[in-house]
């Protein structure tokens, strides 16, 4: 209580000099406004504390650190970023972004090869639909460049110093760092310091990776090569989309899952229907409740990869399998070694994810808040997605600043990026009920077909439903899950309702432009059929 109270003080002086700042008649004033202020605002801080070289420093440049840092300078804080990699993190550089090239690039080639649905448009293609593969893989490396410098150009805009070099924490206001085995970086201190370093792949013991014939998603989007079979290991967002890349370009899929069914982490009735549309009219199949438990890369085109099934449950040998190549999509695990944490924070580290509390605040192993340290994105482990790392670094910001901010996880969607997409936000039907159960309350829901949709309809992409999950006596959404065409735009509207508490009875006289594929979500907030 000390801690925050006295946090809040200051940021309250800080406020007020800044409003006496802004009310000032020099004139120039309008073209050094945020010098002045950080100017004057820190000198309150080092009369109240002590002189740090920043307000805040965060480590890691990925979108969490980046959305947290633009943030931390429209809320008046002196603020660097230490990268010790590249500007942007996974998701710019090694996932969300160029992932997304190869998709828009592979799908056009299947919508173009499918030659039925260009026939109940009008269309005919004479002759084949090629690709050229390294083009491909050239979108991806290049939009992927340029989403990068958009990235630093708004840092270096803001007036956020970029600092480069890998971070090693010394105390919760002292960072180090620097290249191994160069002169380069320093020492730098902050009041507040946010660790936002991301996460890498998990490759799972017994999987030798050689980034060519068994690689994970960071050699995957490169597209080195399109081979005729690909064995994925994991059947999640990141399996699935690959999967849509590599059926579209021409190779056969088979899917390694551990649990029984593949999309384990899906709604059921969505995942169905998903597979319905996903997997089985393509040349895709999977196997379930068997481990990879031992892959050996191959030779492309000489000596293929050899795979070892092992039941899951009684972890015997039941299959070998050989494949041109392996994509490992099991998750990733959180990039925290070598921070030092454990030494300079007394924190004890749970499967490598650091301890937050729901303020983004790093809990030391006695459960008590380090002063001064937060810790956002992957590196927490509360939900592994780019954005939720992003809106994790504003919360963070809001309760270093005074302003009590908590966020609501249940309100972040996802999507995954296929032809049709799946988006999400909340709770799966199952995890409804079972939680309806617990509490007891009653959990209903409405469904609509995109069949009902005369956009769809138009485009011919009828394959589709959307779900609705509610509390009927309270109106309360509780999750809402999509599968169809463009899924991953509809699904704000749900997360925006459950951000903001709005119900039914709120949403339900809301009106949609017609004819669109949003009165798909209309008919689940009315309860009608679809238009």
């Amino acid at each position: 209580m000390m801690m925050r109270t006295t946090t809040t003080c200051a940021t309250r002086a800080t406020v007020d000099i800044e409003r006496l700042t802004m009310n000032s008649t020099d004139p120039t004033r309008s073209v050094k406004k945020s010098a002045r202020t950080t100017s004057t605002r820190r000198s309150v801080v080092v009369r109240a504390e002590k002189a740090y070289d920043y307000d805040l420093l965060i480590i890691g440049a990925g979108v969490g650190g980046h959305g947290a840092a633009i943030h931390a300078v429209e809320r008046g804080l002196k603020t660097a970023i230490m990268e010790g990699d590249v500007i942007g993190g996974t998701c710019v550089n090694r996932g969300c972004v160029p992932s997304k090239a190869l998709l828009a690039a592979s799908g056009r080639v299947r919508e173009m090869r499918n030659a039925e649905h260009l026939r109940q448009l009008g269309i005919t293609v004479d002759g084949a639909v090629n690709y050229d593969r390294q083009g491909i893989a050239d979108h991806a490396e290049n939009l992927a460049t340029t989403i990068r410098g958009n990235l630093e150009r708004s840092l270096v805009g803001l007036g956020v110093d970029i600092l480069t070099g890998a971070a090693k924490i010394e105390d919760n206001h002292t960072v180090s760092y620097g290249a191994p085995g160069t002169v380069t970086g320093g020492r730098v201190t902050a009041k507040n310091i946010i660790i936002a370093t991301g996460s890498t792949p998990f490759v799972p013991p017994g999987i030798e990776v050689d980034h060519k014939t068994v690689f994970t998603s960071d050699a995957g989007l490169k597209l080195d090569w399109v081979p005729e079979w690909v064995a994925i290991i994991g059947s999640g967002y990141i399996g699935l989309e690959f999967s849509d890349v590599y059926t579209a370009l021409g190779s056969d899929v088979t899917f390694i899952e551990a649990m029984p069914n593949i999309m384990p982490g899906f709604d059921k009735e969505i995942a169905k229907m998903a597979e319905r549309v996903l997997i089985t009219p393509r040349n895709i199949d999977y196997v379930t409740n068997v481990l990879a438990t031992k892959v050996t890369p191959g030779i492309p085109g000489e000596k293929p990869v050899t795979i070892e099934l092992t039941d899951f449950k009684t972890r015997e040998v039941v299959d070998t399998m050989e494949v041109d190549a392996v994509l490992v999509a099991t998750g990733r695990s959180p990039y925290t070694e070598g921070l030092n944490v454990e030494n300079a924070l007394n924190v004890e580290l749970q499967r490598g994810f650091i301890p937050v509390n729901e303020k983004m605040q790093v809990l030391d192993k006695d459960g008590k808040v380090v002063e001064g340290m937060w810790c956002i994105g992957d590196a927490n482990g509360k939900m592994m997605l780019a954005h939720a790392a992003s809106a994790q670094g504003i919360s963070a910001i809001e309760n270093m600043m005074g302003h009590e901010h908590v966020l609501n996880h249940n309100s972040v969607p996802a999507a995954c990026f296929t032809h049709p997409e799946v988006s999400f936000v909340g709770l799966t039907e199952e995890q409804a009920r079972a939680k309806g159960e617990e509490e007891g309350f009653e959990v209903a829901v409405r469904k609509t077909s995109f069949k009902a949709n005369s956009k769809a309809l138009a485009e011919k992409e009828g394959d589709g439903m959307a779900k609705l999950i509610y509390n009927p006596a309270t109106g309360e959404i509780l999750g809402m899950w999509i599968f169809g065409l463009h899924a991953a735009d509809l699904i704000h509207e749900a997360s925006n309702a459950i951000s903001t508490g709005a119900t039914l009875n709120d949403l339900k006289f809301t009106v949609h432009a017609h004819p669109t594929l949003s009165e798909v979500i209309e008919s689940l907030l009315r309860g009608s059929e679809g238009h």
